[in-house]
């Protein structure tokens, strides 16, 4: 089959997978699971003695009833956009909030926690939910469900869910980069390799537990972050290459590990989805996709701001965040979030198909 063809067909199969879910409003799976950091926490941090927070306008500004949820965003994430695009009417709840008990548990939980990541110091830094404790969760989330639908509904819902998982950012960004007890110990290769067999114990525990179509997005260019920038950029307003080509090293290391895992599970069906390059062009490229601004975020300066410092009294916040690539000094808008979701889909439609 030759490269046209094949987009041909996948193309297809992805317009009758959104339409059949538009038509009968039928979930195309039963399940969705998501595992990661602050690009996907849906408000688990909000429950924690931490300051990695997003609980307060303005983030949520543009989200549902215009309130904040814990959410890194103005409004909705790509894995929201991703949980739509699958059929479902509402999103997984996160799974420390109090929407997750009962029926609200039947299409899936959100585990996932900003500034936590593949290595379980990133998170004990900030107080938050490592990968490895999120797997924990998930294994008490099946002991609910077991009560809720019985062992036989239950083990058709693991196993025909698909796992999302977006992780990494933090390691580097929030933990190696800044740490001289890292950085000067490990070279980025080595700590490459260290989290990629945390990453490999997680997808071997998640599948020890019954799942079988697992998604997982690679390391975004950390260099084209507004914050990253700021603080590494050494005063160029250009994204940090040494930085991007960590990115690049780590990534083609997950697809290398990730064959491997794959190779090695029966029935596994592991998929590594490229944010890198999506999120690239719109950061250099952002006119070609109906934005304004991409090297600073809406929030504040949109230099350096997230989380406590992305705040109502923030001075300078942008009055339209859809003109913008990036929300706040670390996290897509909502805008963007939808385009990269859209890609998400299409690189991920043997998940569903």
């Amino acid at each position: 089959m030759t490269k046209i063809s094949s987009f041909l067909a996948n193309y297809s199969v992805l317009l009758l997978v959104v339409n059949v879910g538009t038509i009968f409003a039928q979930p195309l799976v039963p399940a969705l699971f998501i595992f990661g950091d602050s690009v996907v926490d849906a408000g688990n941090n909000n429950n924690l003695e931490t300051i990695v927070k997003a609980n307060f306008k303005p983030y949520g500004r543009d989200f549902i009833k215009h309130k904040p949820t814990g959410r890194f965003c103005n409004g909705k994430l790509a894995s929201d956009f991703t949980a739509e695009n699958l059929g479902f009417t509402t999103y997984p709840p996160a799974y420390l909030s109090e929407k997750a008990k009962g029926k609200n548990l039947l299409i899936g939980a959100n585990f996932a926690s900003g500034s936590s990541g593949y290595y379980d110091s990133t998170a004990e830094i900030y107080n938050t939910i490592s990968l490895s404790k999120q797997v924990h969760f998930y294994e008490d989330y099946q002991k609910k469900l077991v009560g809720i639908v019985g062992t036989s509904n239950a083990s058709s819902i693991i196993s025909g869910a698909v796992y999302f998982v977006s992780a990494g950012s933090s390691d580097f960004v929030q933990n190696y980069y800044v740490n001289p007890l890292l950085y000067e110990k490990y070279s980025t290769d080595q700590f490459s390799d260290i989290l990629l067999q945390s990453y490999t114990n997680f997808v071997q525990n998640l599948y020890k537990l019954g799942a079988r179509n697992i998604g997982v997005t690679t390391l975004p260019p950390l260099g084209c972050v507004p914050a990253v920038i700021t603080i590494f950029g050494e005063d160029s307003n250009e994204c940090v290459e040494k930085i991007n080509k960590a990115a690049i090293s780590f990534n083609n290391k997950l697809n290398t590990t990730s064959q491997k895992l794959q190779s090695k599970l029966s029935s596994l069906n592991l998929v590594v989805l490229d944010i890198y390059q999506p999120l690239h062009d719109l950061v250099t490229k952002p006119t070609d996709y109906g934005f304004f601004e991409a090297r600073k975020a809406c929030c504040g300066t949109g230099l350096l701001e997230t989380s406590i410092l992305c705040n109502a009294e923030s001075p300078g916040t942008c009055k339209n965040a859809s003109e913008y690539v990036f929300w706040d000094g670390f996290h897509p808008s909502e805008a963007a979030n939808k385009i990269l979701s859209d890609d998400l889909l299409a690189a991920g439609i043997s998940l569903i198909s």
